[in-house]
């Protein structure tokens, strides 16, 4: 039972580095290790044992799997995604549009701002 907390412990933290490490690009796989080594030192400073475990789990498994090529794709994938969903906002606008409904086209204004802003902000990121 500790074993399965521990390995889902470990996930979460990796999962959380993969975005924390990696905010604004595809980045490298040197980056992603020197923001995961940081956050260890962050971490055996504050005292927090079971973080520190998380963080070495996930270290090795950048150093296991990580790639500069499979940073670049999964970069171009959220990039791909993004602008499958600014398409899907633009679609929504344009129905509230036809139906008139203000309130309506209001919500879907913002959450097309939204979208963009992100696509933005991941393209820039190169």
């Amino acid at each position: 039972m500790k074993l399965r907390l521990l390995v889902l412990a470990a996930a979460a933290a990796f999962t959380a580095l993969g975005t924390a490490a990696q905010p604004t690009g595809p980045g490298t796989c040197d980056a992603k290790r020197e923001a995961i080594g940081r956050d260890i030192e962050m971490a055996k400073s504050k005292g927090q044992k079971q973080r520190v475990r998380g963080l070495e789990t996930a270290l090795a498994e950048v150093n296991r799997n990580c790639t500069d090529a499979k940073l670049a794709a999964e970069h171009a994938r959220r990039i791909r995604n993004q602008e499958r969903k600014v398409a899907e906002r633009e679609r929504d606008l344009r129905e509230a549009q036809e139906k008139g409904r203000a309130s309506k086209i209001a919500d879907r204004e913002k959450k097309l701002r939204d979208a963009q802003e992100e696509l933005q902000h991941l393209k820039g990121a190169h």
